[in-house]
């Protein structure tokens, strides 16, 4: 099945939620940021421990 129908079949059960991330050793809501640090927190690439 596609992404989009999936989404679009489990739409009702969907909400919102807050990310947040660490900046200057304080835990950040990401949503506050200005677009240009959105854009940069985008960018970022996820570290996954194996």
């Amino acid at each position: 099945m596609k992404r989009e129908k999936i989404l679009e079949k489990l739409e009702h059960k969907r909400t919102k939620c807050t990310v947040y991330t660490r900046v200057m050793g304080y835990h950040r809501p990401v949503e506050s940021f200005n677009i240009g640090k959105k854009g940069e927190h985008r960018q970022r690439k996820q570290f996954v421990e194996h």
